[in-house]
């Protein structure tokens, strides 16, 4: 049976001393890529899974998202002014649960349906088949529900395209305010940090995981993967994702750990792993790229769900949420009612 394995955190100094020069804080999600390399990391991941089936719709939804994205209609952004009062107030420009949302996304969301009907499985097809009947007002109160983590009045069976289509409209938005800043060199930059530093700094949302980046100068730095719009924000890996705090951080990974030193050590080192916060009872999970190259944030968390069962069954609470999969009751982002 798989048990959990913990593993020792660098301190403040190991990581500063591997890091070799200043970390940028923001890694930016690629329009022409994100959703893209998602549906390919999906369908390897789908091989021989439990959950083949799940995985496999999940590809072709992520896959529908990058042929969405390419073609999204212009909508309002916010101006200069608005990203300059945004920073100085220390929020999120976009900010998910106040943004007033263009109607635009009602558009990406049939489209969405449209592109999945014809090879969904028999049992996703009348969540389809509704959403292919449903008005704005119902759709905008699914989306206060989604942006919110409120789990009340939500419909569980559609949140999932529902939010496909919301994390469609929002990295739109962000690559759109990105291009325009970039052709305006004294604009400025169009994001930055935020009082927050657990919640994205473009959108306020909360991460779905951390990824470990390993190319150049960013070998072994951690960013928080926004469940949104796939901003990724830095973190000190010695830090909790929720707390902050820096005391009892552990690495906690699903594999055979004890019987021998073969088995802890493919506990130790694990491209997926739980970290956990002794302090404040939660955790988040972190996916290492130096590991495995072609890990996913989205991908891979929904492809170790066992991993949240079992440390869930210990009492920890995760910090965060996969919008491609709800369960329990998400932590509710800064200022949500």
């Amino acid at each position: 049976m798989a048990v959990t394995a913990t593993v020792r955190v660098m301190s403040a100094e190991e990581i500063a001393a591997k890091a070799g020069g200043e970390t940028p804080f923001l890694q930016l999600p690629q329009r022409a890529t994100l959703f893209a390399e998602r549906a390919m990391r999906l369908r390897q991941l789908a091989r021989g899974h439990a959950m083949e089936d799940f995985l496999v719709f999940m590809a072709d939804l992520a896959q529908a998202q990058h042929t969405r994205l390419a073609q999204f209609p212009e909508v309002p952004l916010p101006d200069a002014d608005a990203l300059d009062r945004a920073a100085e107030r220390g929020v999120p420009p976009l900010p998910a649960s106040e943004w007033p949302r263009d109607a635009a996304w009602h558009g990406v969301l049939r489209a969405l349906v449209a592109d999945l009907r014809e090879k969904a499985p028999a049992g996703t097809q009348p969540t389809l088949a509704r959403l292919e009947t449903v008005d704005g007002e119902w759709l905008e109160r699914q989306a206060d529900c989604l942006l919110t983590c409120v789990m009340e009045g939500l419909d569980l069976a559609t949140a999932p395209l529902v939010a496909a289509a919301l994390q469609v409209y929002w990295v739109h938005m962000v690559a759109a305010v990105v291009q325009r800043q970039s052709r305006h060199p004294q604009g400025g930059q169009a994001f930055g940090r935020i009082d927050d530093a657990t919640a994205c700094p473009c959108c306020g949302s909360r991460p779905v995981a951390s990824i470990t980046r390993s190319g150049g100068e960013l070998m072994g730095q951690r960013y928080l993967h926004c469940s949104l719009c796939s901003m990724q924000w830095h973190m000190l890996r010695i830090q909790c994702t929720h707390c902050l705090g820096t005391k009892h951080v552990a690495y906690q990974s699903l594999d055979l750990a004890g019987a021998d030193d073969d088995s802890a050590s493919r506990a130790a080192g694990a491209a997926v792993q739980a970290e956990t916060c002794d302090d404040c009872g939660h955790y988040l999970k972190i996916m290492h790229s130096d590991r495995e190259p072609f890990v996913e944030p989205v991908a891979d968390d929904l492809a170790t769900l066992t991993l949240d069962l079992l440390v869930s069954d210990t009492g920890l609470k995760r910090h965060g949420v996969n919008l491609m999969l709800l369960f329990g009751e998400p932590e509710p982002p800064p200022g949500a009612p």
